[in-house]
């Protein structure tokens, strides 16, 4: 809870988009009086001239007259775009601070980046923090999920400030959906691969529209349906959206959604996810799958040229494709997805030596974000079932609803390819399930073929693992000769 500081304010905040002004407001709610600071003074200005009075709002022209303003130690909350402008929002901050204060990254960087600064400031004694901040406008102003990490000795400085302002969830709906995530840029990081699922989510409910559609759903059906959808297994927020979107309807009384170019734009941190996930060697197919598919979408004349000379079945959907295959299509694919994001999550934690607590980080994505949703709850008893496991698919949870929705995912790829339906996330989902589960699968080709024209070397099926052997596949004459390496 906000404390008593002599006429200072309790924490400053620098950016007033719209996520900035709308958090401002929160902090305020909550008890806390806020120095805040725009570059642009007009903006400052104007928003301080529509705060509530009973809200205690202090506007700063100059960026020495926002810090003079703070308690020590200070706590400083930047909202402005990432990359050059934090930089920039830094290097002006510095030569007012203090050791001992924190700066507080709430937007959306790299976690590299987050990482370098926080190494910098740490070096001159001040506390950085790289929090993600997922909720949107909504959630800013009524309560976001937070993902703070960075310099540890900060948590006791802003835990209280965060967990006040965060959503709550839980059994008695008081749990902070915000906790300390760990060192350097783990807080970013979690927060970005919360976006990659979130991309992953869009996309599969983009084709679940399509594929009812092309069933002969009306957007005023379809609206109904995904409503009917939010009050069981696929209850969530973005399920709830979708259902609200669809029943919107334009000027003219047509589903709005019908005017809406299919032109998906994008920030960048679903791709930041694919790349990291392919630098740690780890399959996050769906979500490379739904950036793919954005890009795609850009492509609006390449499209539409396409579609004059490019051949493929006209026939609709006939195949007995039904309502209730689509919605286990989209039920499974989420849940290959998460599976998929938590590998990436536990990979990382290893590799950067952040030690992330796989349990606390689902149980903030719980409320306030834009990924919250039902089932998450069931993540978390599995997390807690075994802290150690790597792979979700095999929790018995996982196995046996992805057992029950199996079948109308498979039903689903298959009747969308035959009548020529772009279901890229869904096909994927399908994949990586069918590829997991095969003990033997089709690589060994290619392991051959890397040691024939690279001799990079197999391991064998009847050897221990970690024995490496090549063959003479072009001399051979029909008949291996191989030799045995060391690894």
């Amino acid at each position: 809870m906000p404390t008593s500081n002599g006429g200072s304010a309790d924490v400053g905040l620098i950016g007033l988009a719209v996520m900035g002004q709308n958090l401002v407001l929160n902090l305020a709610d909550s008890g806390y009086s806020v120095a805040v600071y725009n570059r642009t003074t007009a903006t400052t200005t104007a928003f301080a001239a529509e705060v509530d009075p009973s809200q205690d709002v202090r506007p700063a022209e100059t960026i020495d007259s926002f810090v003079a303003s703070l308690a020590k130690p200070r706590r400083i909350i930047l909202l402005v775009q990432a990359g050059a402008a934090v930089d920039a929002v830094i290097e002006e901050l510095l030569p007012h601070l203090d050791r001992g204060d924190v700066v507080i990254d709430g937007g959306n960087s790299l976690h590299v980046d987050t990482a370098t600064r926080h190494d910098r400031l740490h070096a001159q004694g001040i506390l950085y923090v790289g929090a993600g901040v997922s909720g949107g406008e909504e959630g800013a102003r009524h309560g976001p999920a937070i993902m703070p990490g960075g310099s540890a000795e900060a948590w006791p400085l802003v835990a209280d400030m965060l967990q006040d302002i965060s959503a709550k969830a839980g059994a008695t709906g008081q749990d902070p959906c915000c906790s300390w995530i760990g060192p350097g840029g783990s807080g970013h990081y979690v927060k970005m691969i919360h976006n990659g699922i979130e991309y992953g989510d869009m996309q599969v409910l983009a084709e679940a529209v399509s594929l009812l559609a092309g069933l002969g759903r009306t957007s005023a059906e379809m609206a109904e349906t995904f409503a009917i959808w939010n009050q069981g297994r696929l209850a969530s927020y973005l399920v709830e959206i979708t259902a609200q979107i669809l029943a919107v309807t334009d000027d003219d009384g047509s589903p709005l959604i019908d005017s809406i170019l299919d032109a998906a734009g994008q920030k960048g941190t679903g791709r930041w996810t694919v790349v990291s996930a392919m630098e740690l060697g780890q399959p996050m197919l769906l979500v490379a799958e739904a950036v793919g598919a954005r890009m795609l979408s850009a492509m609006v004349d390449v499209r539409a040229a396409a579609s004059e000379v490019l051949a493929g079945p006209d026939d609709p959907l006939r195949t007995g494709l039904i309502e209730a295959d689509v919605e286990d299509a989209v039920d499974g694919a989420k849940l290959i997805s998460y599976a998929q994001g938590f590998m990436v999550l536990a990979e990382a934690s290893d590799q950067y030596g952040w030690d992330l607590d796989l349990s606390s980080i689902v149980k903030i994505w719980r409320g306030g974000c834009i990924i919250r949703a039902a089932f998450l709850d069931d993540i978390v008893v599995a997390l807690d079932r075994d802290p150690a496991q790597r792979n979700l698919l095999l929790d018995p949870f996982f196995s046996e609803a992805l057992a029950a929705a199996e079948g109308g995912l498979r039903r689903t790829v298959v009747a969308a390819a035959s009548a020529g339906v772009a279901v890229p996330a869904m096909a994927s989902a399908l994949s990586f399930y069918d590829g997991i589960r095969a003990a033997r699968g089709s690589a060994a080709l290619i392991q051959a073929q890397r040691d024939c024209f690279g001799a990079h070397t197999y391991e064998r099926t009847d050897r221990p693992r970690g024995e490496w052997y090549h063959t003479d596949w072009i001399g051979s004459g029909g008949t291996a000769r191989s030799g045995s390496y060391t690894a």
